[in-house]
């Protein structure tokens, strides 16, 4: 498996993004196509209207449960290894990070993650930065 870092940690779950996403597309092109040669036909307005309403439905569902609940792992990871590294609570220093720099913290290093910590707080680093200022990538091939 390749080294996981920045260029590299978007993750494609491929029945849903390459299989399904492009199927849904063509049915709504398609579909699309029939509307404007049979402008009469108010079934194709149905079918489109249809298409469009299972592709938003099936990304806003897919994503909420699971992000939702990765959300939380992440949280709790982050606590613990806090915890563990430092012997100190991260809970009382979560409300003045972002939930965005929190994930980002997870691909910090056991020994960058205090300092990154701290570093996040006081200079508010967006989780973009965070992520570019990691020097020792630790992956998360596990998420949603």
């Amino acid at each position: 498996m390749q080294q996981q870092n920045y260029n590299n940690h978007v993750r494609y779950y491929a029945p849903h993004h390459f299989i399904f996403y492009p199927i849904l597309l063509v049915g709504i092109i398609l579909s699309l196509r029939q509307v404007f040669v049979h402008p009469d036909n108010t079934e194709w307005v149905a079918i489109t209207g249809l298409f469009i309403l299972t592709g938003w439905l099936s990304f806003m569902l897919r994503q909420h449960y699971a992000l939702i609940n990765q959300n939380r792992i992440v949280r709790l990871e982050m606590r613990f290894r806090y915890f563990v590294l430092t012997g100190q609570r991260l809970e009382l220093l979560e409300n003045q990070l972002t939930f965005g720099q929190i994930a980002a913290l997870r691909f910090a290093s056991d020994s960058e993650l205090p300092a990154l910590v701290q570093r996040a707080i006081s200079e508010n680093l967006s989780p973009k930065t965070i992520k570019q200022s990691i020097e020792h990538w630790l992956p998360d091939t596990m998420r949603v």
